[in-house]
């Protein structure tokens, strides 16, 4: 599938990861949008308040799991309390340096995850999962 199709959100305390998986995305296609947040607090508090979605195409959620204020598990867990129809909307995969097992075990008690990536994303790892959204 293409770029196109998705809008994509990527969250993640590093400045330069965000970069790169922003480079990442645009070289995989044009993709309808990408939106980038160094802090979690301030992407959920987006998420819930903004919904300039409104062509229906999927949102594709990369989320660092290490970062400070707010984890990729606490935005989780704020995520996992919205509305059905607005976390449908979303695919959801947490993106870590490391595959730490506990996370992922933790990480089974969250619905919304798909799974976890590996740091720094891909263009081959993005276009693999156009193809599975």
């Amino acid at each position: 599938m293409d770029a196109s199709q998705f809008h994509f959100i990527v969250i993640d305390d590093s400045f330069f990861d965000c970069r790169i998986a922003e480079k990442v995305i645009q070289n995989v296609g044009n993709p309808a949008s990408v939106k980038v947040f160094q802090n979690a607090e301030d992407a959920i508090q987006y998420i819930r308040q903004i919904d300039d979605y409104s062509d229906g195409k999927k949102i594709i959620l990369f989320v660092d799991i290490q970062m400070p204020l707010m984890d990729g598990f606490g935005f989780v867990q704020e995520f996992e309390t919205l509305p059905a129809e607005v976390k449908d909307r979303y695919a959801f995969y947490f993106v870590t340096s490391s595959i730490n097992e506990n996370d992922i075990r933790r990480s089974v008690n969250f619905p919304s995850v798909r799974r976890f990536l590996n740091k720094p994303l891909t263009v081959n790892v993005v276009r693999d999962l156009l193809e599975t959204v």
